[in-house]
């Protein structure tokens, strides 16, 4: 909301690069939208962990849920928080004059970008947990990444002002194409500089790669939390399927064993 109300307000007497139609408003909203989505999603992996210390995690895992509808869980949820960020970005945008496009056509389509959007980060920020397993130090890779992936997109600047080096990164940040579709779709005279099919085709690719991690990674973030203990791979004979358990055995306990 700051962004748009003060950012966007003193930048929009300036004229820039555009587009033939677009004020820096219309120009900036689909941007904020987007930022909006990536800070509400990027720290979400931050429930997970908060679950894990609760004891919450392990009776997830011990159910008899597929490992992927837990994460696919996850994502849905991100993705509506992030479509409750949407309808106050358009509120807002409404009220300070942006150009927004009220066709059902396209506001559906920024519902299937928001919840790309949502779904991408979410999960992201679901392996990031994974990986750093406690609360500081995901807070601090939270910070870390989400600046740079917002800078180093068309969020808020198009792509033609950007130097040859940034816009060689933007094009390896699905924020860019996240910020690139919504503009199309959510302002009066916005235009895709990829075209909506490459924007789409880019976020749909990366929810397919990130959920498979996810899901392989999400188990190890339950059986990595408890110091000093073991884990091994147990398999399920009554259901007929391997899946990774915590072994309640310590260390110590083995070595007087051996």
């Amino acid at each position: 909301m700051l962004w748009l109300l003060l950012f966007g307000e003193v930048m929009d007497h300036f004229h820039g690069q555009y587009g033939e139609s677009l004020s820096y408003l219309d120009f900036l909203a689909p941007g904020i939208l987007a930022q909006s989505v990536l800070f509400v999603s990027i720290f979400y992996g931050l429930s997970a962990i908060w679950e894990r210390d609760l004891g919450v995690l392990n009776r997830y895992l011990v159910s008899p849920a597929p490992r992927s509808v837990l994460v696919l869980g996850k994502a849905t949820s991100a993705v509506a928080r992030g479509l409750a960020q949407a309808i106050i970005i358009y509120l807002l945008s409404v009220f300070i004059g942006v150009q927004i496009v009220f066709s059902p056509v396209h506001i559906l389509g920024v519902i299937v970008v928001v919840a790309l959007g949502s779904a991408l980060f979410s999960t992201l920020s679901l392996i990031i947990a994974c990986i750093v397993k406690n609360r500081e130090h995901f807070m601090g890779v939270g910070q870390l990444i989400t600046m740079p992936i917002f800078f180093a997109s068309n969020a808020i600047y198009p792509l033609s002002a950007m130097p040859q080096w940034l816009r060689a990164i933007s094009t390896i940040n699905p924020l860019t194409y996240q910020v690139d579709a919504l503009r199309a779709l959510m302002v009066t005279g916005g235009q895709s500089e990829y075209g909506l099919t490459t924007d789409l085709s880019i976020l749909v690719f990366i929810v397919v790669v990130l959920i498979p991690v996810a899901t392989r990674m999400y188990p190890r973030m339950a059986c990595g939390c408890i110091p000093g203990w073991r884990i091994e791979p147990l398999r399920n004979a009554a259901r007929g399927r391997g899946r990774p358990q915590c072994s309640a055995l310590k260390l110590s306990s083995l070595s007087i064993l051996s």
